[in-house]
Order: C-alpha cells, then structure tokens, then sequence
C-alpha cells in the first residue's frame, strides 16, 4: 500500500523492495543491473574487447562493483550530447579484516572495519548476513566468485544496561575498534575459520580461497509500513534507491530494439546515460570511484566504436547535463533546529534539488532549471535543500564528475530520514515520482537550455 492506494506487484515500490533485497553488496547491486538491462535488450560489452560497431544500440560494460550503460546513439551521431544520471552502489556497512578470526570470554567473533560514515549504534543487536566476492584460485589464473550466507550468522551484542548505568544520562559510546566485533559461534577462536566458511560458500576448497570482498547486512527484508502504508523502511537506501530509480528511466528512455523508448531520448538527439560507481562513502577515490578515469575511458571507447573521434567526444561532453542522484535529508521531526529555516524537506513531497554554495552539491541554476522543466514536464513537483550553515555539509559525486568531465550539472536526491543507519526510512510515494523525473529527464533534448 501507498499514500495513493494498492500498489500493482510490478509497481516501482515493488521493484524496489526486490532489487534491493537481491542486492547486499555493490557486487549484487551490479550482477542485478546487468541481469536487468540484459533483459531490457541492452548488450553487454568486456572491458577487453573491440566495442568497433558494437555501441550504437543499448549498451552496458561493469568493472566490479560499477556499471556505466547507455542507451541508443543520439541524432546527432557520436558528437551528440549525453544526458547522464549518476548513482553510487556502496553504502556505509562492517566489513570483514583479511585475517578476521578472532575471540574472547568463549566467544568465535570476527574482525570488522567500519567502512563509510555508519551509524554505529543502528549495527548492534541485529541478526546479520555476510555477503560479496571470493577470490578463487582456477586453472589458468584466479576469478571472483559471489557469495551470500543464506540467513543470518552473526551479531554485534550490545552491553546490557546493567553495566551501563551511565548510558541514559552520558548516550551511547561506541569504540569501533573495541566494541562492534561481531560474534558468530561459540567455542575457540581459530585461524582460517573464515576462509572454510567462505570456501563453503563458494564450493571450493580453503586453500583455493585467495582473498575476499566481504560485508555485513542486514537479513530484515525492505518493509512497506505506516499506518497508511506511506513509509518504507529498508537498508541502502542510500545510494540504491537512485541505482533503481536511473535504471528504471534508462530502460524507459532507450529501447531494446535501439530506438527510443517511451522517454523519446535518442529521437530528441541527446543520448541517455547512467553510471553507478562505487566507494562514493569513502571518498570516491578508487578505480571505480567518481574520481577515477574509468567513466571518461568508457564514454570515450563508446564514441571511437561509433566510428566517432576524441573531438566529437568532447563536443558532445559541451552540450551535455549530469543529475547527481543521490539522498537527501528529510527534515527530522524530533530536530527541526537541525535543518535551514525555509528549507524543510517533506518525505512525499517529490525529488529534492540540493544547493550549496561551497560546491559540496554541483547544483548551478542551468542544471536546476532544466531539472525543474524535466520534473515540471512529468508532473512531479521539486524541493530545494540547503543545509544549515553552522553544521558540515555533506557531498556527493556531483561536484567530482562535474570537475573531471566539465559538464553542467544538477545534485537531485529522494528526501530520507536515518541516512547511513543499517535500516533507512523514505516515502513510497517519492519512489514513483523519482522514476518519472528520472524518466524525464533522460528524454531532455540535445543542448536544450544550454546557452
């Protein structure tokens, strides 16, 4: 249920929950993607290979825990400006050391490192999975293998409030370091109890497990809750909630037959565009990062197998619009002084442009505008965030992808509340008018406002 009524099993709300219920890690994230745009029509192409001839039509390449997919050749051939929509697939977790066995008071425990700006409290005492990559020794080198435990197999234990008297009146102090291993099992703690359980995960033996990629969740499902159904709780909702919401507008806007969509974004000339990196919490400085030369590299190959040049590249990077999509604050009914007077942000109330004059959002007000038409066209109404000036302001891989490709660009988040908790809340109504100024603004023609 939503605010508007039932919603179909196919609804965006649905899509949603199941996507990212299938997608524990970046890794997951990925391998659903492309399962999804493979479905769609869009062929998938190897870092390797010769893309000659081969990007013209819906197309999509992954480095690990990122993707960058395209739809059909704008009008104006491999010169045409692009419309992009860039996500991020991390979000802020425990993951598991190299050598993590370890243990205390009887206790198996594993060691974790806190990746990204979590709420540290939001891990304790829940019933946690691991999920992400094996490195597995195979003939002839060494291949990544997924994995996902299939329930939940450990917990970080919170210390009872009986040896704690002071946590009411002093609040809750967490030592990362000391206080959030995990403990999965009773007994003595023994080198390379880890690396069987990975093995068996992955069905090889222990000595052909080299290294892994592993992370902790959260096994509650998404939840659609509220008395009037209007809310929906789950994790990662941060970044994956806008994951979903640009691929859902790229398949929109860029058909399987290579023509365009009900978005009409290639017959308007422009070339729709999304990218999902990796490691936006940490900095984004990484190969698959925002930071990194991979996004410009793909974007480049794809307009050399259009038989174009690194001049049509750029004259097509000139008349081109990035939307940075990623969360926004919801104002916190518990602490509305926390939030810039006149800038309330309403879960509900639609897609949120988000400002900041020191460029920690990208948002200029070419990009704004054309935003605001794109979402006016679609019927969806805009918020404006701007944070309050005594308290830091977060950023997002706007101003980073503005820098390194020098194109316009606007910061656009769906409003939340418990932004980096293991379990995040947003509006079901805000995910429907999400994809419809995604939608929207993937089908913005050509160089359109660009003067």
């Amino acid at each position: 249920m939503n605010a508007d009524g039932p919603e179909t099993p196919d609804g965006p709300v649905a899509r949603l929950v199941e996507r990212i219920d299938a997608s524990p890690t970046p890794f997951h994230v990925v391998a659903t993607a492309a399962a999804l745009l493979r479905d769609a029509g869009f062929r998938p192409l190897g870092r390797d290979e010769d893309w000659s001839g081969a990007t013209a039509g819906p197309g999509y390449v992954v480095r690990d825990g990122a993707l960058v997919a395209w739809g059909a050749a704008g009008g104006g051939g491999p010169d045409a400006a692009l419309r992009l929509i860039g996500a991020h697939t991390d979000s802020p977790n425990l993951r598991i050391r190299p050598r993590p066995d370890r243990g205390a008071a009887g206790f198996r425990q594993l060691g974790v490192e806190v990746y990204g700006g979590a709420l540290l409290n939001s891990w304790l005492d829940r019933d946690l999975g691991v999920a992400g990559r094996a490195a597995v020794r195979e003939d002839g080198g060494v291949a990544h293998r997924p994995f996902r435990s299939p329930g939940p197999v450990m917990r970080v234990p919170q210390l009872a409030i009986h040896l704690d008297r002071e946590i009411s009146a002093n609040g809750l102090r967490l030592d990362p370091q000391q206080h959030l291993a995990p403990v999965w099992g009773l007994g003595d703690a023994r080198e390379g109890d880890f690396r069987e359980w990975v093995a068996g995960q992955v069905d090889v033996p222990a000595d052909r497990v080299l290294a892994w990629d592993a992370m902790c969740f959260d096994v509650q499902p998404p939840e659609v809750l509220g008395v009037d159904g209007s809310l929906l709780a789950a994790p990662r909702l941060d970044d994956q909630a806008s994951c979903w919401g640009a691929l859902d507008a790229l398949v929109a806007a860029a058909g399987s037959d290579g023509t365009a969509g009900a978005g009409g974004a290639a017959g308007a000339g422009a070339t729709p565009v999304v990218v999902l990196f990796d490691h936006e919490e940490v900095g984004s400085s990484t190969a698959t990062g925002a930071s990194g030369a991979w996004l410009a590299q793909v974007l480049e190959r794809r307009v050399l197998g259009l038989a174009g040049t690194r001049s049509d590249l750029l004259r097509s990077l000139a008349g081109s619009v990035l939307l940075s999509a990623d969360m926004a604050h919801a104002t916190h009914p518990n602490y509305p002084e926390r939030h810039e007077p006149g800038h309330w942000i309403r879960l509900g109330g639609g897609p949120v442009v988000k400002h900041n004059v020191n460029e920690r959002y990208a948002t200029g007000s070419r990009g704004a505008a054309l935003f605001r038409e794109a979402a006016a066209s679609a019927g969806v109404p805009v918020q404006d965030y701007s944070h309050r000036g005594d308290l830091p302001c977060g950023s997002t891989i706007g101003p980073i992808v503005a820098a390194g490709l020098s194109v316009d660009t606007v910061d656009v988040g769906m409003a939340q509340l418990s932004m980096h908790s293991a379990r995040e809340v947003m509006a079901t109504a805000d995910v429907g008018l999400m994809v419809d100024a995604f939608t929207a603004w993937l089908a913005v023609p050509g160089t359109a406002g660009l003067s």
